[in-house]
């Protein structure tokens, strides 16, 4: 009953995590690409596999070791001794010796356990750092897909103003022909129209570059997206950081490093404790008198008792070293709070500035474009001159432009906000 809670609580929290953020399928697709195409990902799993071999080489300090040893001496100068009248040799001159020797430790309070738990912290601090890189992944991947949306539609509204340029230019070389403007007129409007030339020039490089960092993370050039569809849920700077605590990468890997480091106070306080083990070994050897040169087959077994006495103070200064680090890692993690309250505040005020930014741009935007109209009518009447309408016309593009920009910093503090609440919205 209790597994079921459980799952249908992961459930739950999975589904409402879901349910704040929302992104579109290419985004997630992207990212999802990337976690297989990036380099950095594989060299960082393979930190994984290293923690589990080291986790099974630690496993198996917990087997009986068995050991084969041969051996010869030449020894010099013979033992003898005289007894009735000969000399009695007591040792070969020629020792040799072969054994099969095995040893287990029957007891030792804690040390082989210890050290498995540290290799277990090791390598869950692995698999969760395997997480981090992943997040700061589809962190850049999500900033840079959406930096090709804005600068796509900033080319669109760009088109706009050179294509308006172009129509004008026509309509004032007809005018300079049939005598109702200046030679300057047409020369001015060109001029504008090579000025927004080089600025679209610029936006394509810009977006070109884009691309190259889209193909660098995720191994393909292309990404149809042309809307600011990334939203979440806001909340307060407080719910934010209680989410932040609980589901943010940062948080988990400073906790594993508190545990890392509580399993080395741990391991540091079994160093001086007692190891009972048995021994036992068996083979073929000489020496044994009277018939010393003759190879007999022998064997022994027993049980020992390992007690360290004196190391210096070695292990109390461990044990006092291990302890400081889980404090210093437990202060680490009051830094981790008071850095992402920080960032969680002023990433939700770039968020609500933004907000308002783009509701009185609207405004300006309509403004701007009775203001074009106006002119239009004005210079059709032979009432103002094509510079007035130019400008009018720049000067509503400029507005959406501005409007553009707003959008995409909104969209860009709210990846932010997801990231710093650790909603992993690709899965």
């Amino acid at each position: 009953m209790k597994k079921i809670l459980i799952i249908t609580s992961a459930l739950v929290a999975t589904i409402n995590i879901h349910a704040q953020v929302k992104s579109n399928a290419e985004l997630k697709g992207l990212i999802n690409q990337s976690f297989s195409y990036f380099p950095k990902i594989k060299e960082i799993e393979n930190t994984v596999t290293t923690a589990q071999q080291k986790l099974a080489l630690t496993q198996l300090n917990n087997l009986p070791e068995i050991t084969g040893n041969a051996s010869y001496a030449y020894v010099q100068p013979k033992i003898t001794l005289p007894f009735n009248g000969i000399d009695f040799q007591f040792a070969p001159v020629h020792a040799v010796s072969t054994s099969i020797d095995g040893s287990y430790t029957l007891v030792d309070f804690g040390r082989f356990k210890a050290n498995v738990e540290k290799s277990k912290d090791e390598l869950q601090f692995s698999k969760h750092n395997v997480e981090n890189v992943k997040n700061q992944l589809a962190y850049q991947v999500a900033q840079v897909y959406y930096n090709i949306v804005y600068i796509k539609k900033a080319i669109v509204i760009q088109d706009s103003i050179i294509n308006f340029l172009i129509t004008n230019k026509k309509i004032v070389e007809t005018k300079f022909k049939n005598g109702d403007a200046l030679r300057l007129d047409v020369l001015n409007i060109e001029t504008q129209i090579n000025e927004e030339q080089n600025r679209k020039v610029d936006l394509q490089n810009t977006l070109n570059k884009q691309l190259v960092l889209l193909e660098y993370a995720t191994g393909t050039k292309q990404a149809t997206g042309n809307n600011f569809d990334f939203d979440i849920n806001l909340t307060d700077a407080t719910t934010a950081l209680a989410t932040a605590q609980t589901n943010n990468i940062d948080f988990v890997l400073a906790k594993d490093k508190i545990k890392q480091a509580e399993s080395d106070v741990t391991v540091a306080k079994t160093t001086d404790k007692p190891v009972i083990a048995i021994k036992a070994s068996t083979g073929v050897k000489n020496g044994y008198v009277p018939n010393i040169s003759d190879m007999r087959f022998n064997y022994n077994a027993g049980i020992g008792l390992s007690i360290p006495i004196y190391n210096g103070g070695k292990t109390k200064q461990q044990i006092k070293l291990a302890e400081n680090i889980v404090k210093q890692n437990q202060l680490a993690v009051e830094t981790l709070n008071n850095n992402y309250k920080k960032d969680i505040q002023q990433t939700l005020e770039d968020i609500a500035s933004n907000l308002e930014r783009i509701k009185y741009t609207q405004g300006q935007i309509n403004d701007a474009q009775y203001a074009q109209r106006l002119a239009a009518t004005r210079f059709q009447n032979g009432v103002s001159t094509n510079i007035e309408l130019t400008n009018a016309a720049t000067a509503t593009a400029r507005i959406q432009l501005t409007e553009l920009r707003y959008q995409f910093q909104l969209c860009l503090a709210k990846i932010e906000l997801t990231k710093l609440m650790g909603y992993n919205y690709w899965q």
